[in-house]
């Protein structure tokens, strides 16, 4: 067991969309990013997908609604549910999400992150 405090974490990189793993449970790997601007419409065919924002504020895209976020708070994304995050100014944030889960899930691009990058 290991304590883990997210603001130095957090200070250990500056790259935004490209989250970074800091402990696993069974099958499920923590992982947070910075993030800013608007990311890629994507889904997750096979997981949902769970935000929590840490710093700041953030907004995801779907299909019929926009639903913002603010420090302290979390959705959970059904799996196959198309999506956009956004942030106006920079946010930290956390995912929760299944070992091996690419970042722009069925959809790759400029913005698909090397997995499993531990910090």
């Amino acid at each position: 067991m290991k304590k883990i405090n997210f603001k130095s974490k957090f200070k250990k990189f500056s790259d935004k969309w490209s989250p970074k793993v800091i402990e696993e449970m069974n099958d499920y790997q923590f992982k947070i990013a910075k993030i800013k601007d608007d990311f890629t419409w994507h889904s997750h065919p096979e997981t949902d997908e769970t935000f929590i924002v840490i710093e700041g504020t953030m907004g995801i895209e779907f299909e019929n609604e926009t639903i913002e976020l603010s420090e302290g708070e979390m959705l959970v994304i059904p799996k196959g549910t198309r999506h956009k995050p956004f942030a106006e100014h920079e946010a930290k944030i956390m995912l929760i999400e299944p070992k091996g889960v690419v970042n722009t899930g069925d959809t790759i691009n400029e913005y698909t992150a090397k997995n499993d990058q531990w910090i």
